[in-house]
């Protein structure tokens, strides 16, 4: 199984632009195969002291899939290049961690 976390920054004060644009795609994306596991989370504030410091501008994307190939189409996938058009002018960063169970 391969794990993802994807940490994408927009430009200030459009996050929620981004989590709109999201809402479009959850649907196709959990129907792709090998998609075991998608969906967007916001930095909670919290009094941890372990814990990051807030970013109100970062969507975080939890992802799992059966296999690396399973992530490839993902990327790869119609409605996702659709996506990337459509927040291009949203998201200032994105970075991947992709992971595999230890």
């Amino acid at each position: 199984m391969i794990h993802v976390i994807a940490t994408i920054t927009t430009h200030p004060g459009r996050r929620a632009d981004l989590l709109t644009e999201f809402t479009k795609i959850l649907e196709p994306v959990r129907a792709e195969d090998g998609c075991i596991e998608y969906g967007t989370a916001v930095d909670a504030k919290t009094d941890i002291a372990a814990q990051i410091p807030f970013r109100p501008d970062v969507v975080t994307v939890v992802e799992k899939w059966e296999s690396l190939d399973h992530l490839k189409a993902h990327l790869d996938a119609p409605h996702m290049h659709t996506f990337r058009g459509r927040v291009k002018n949203i998201v200032t960063e994105t970075s991947l961690s992709i992971l595999e169970s230890a």
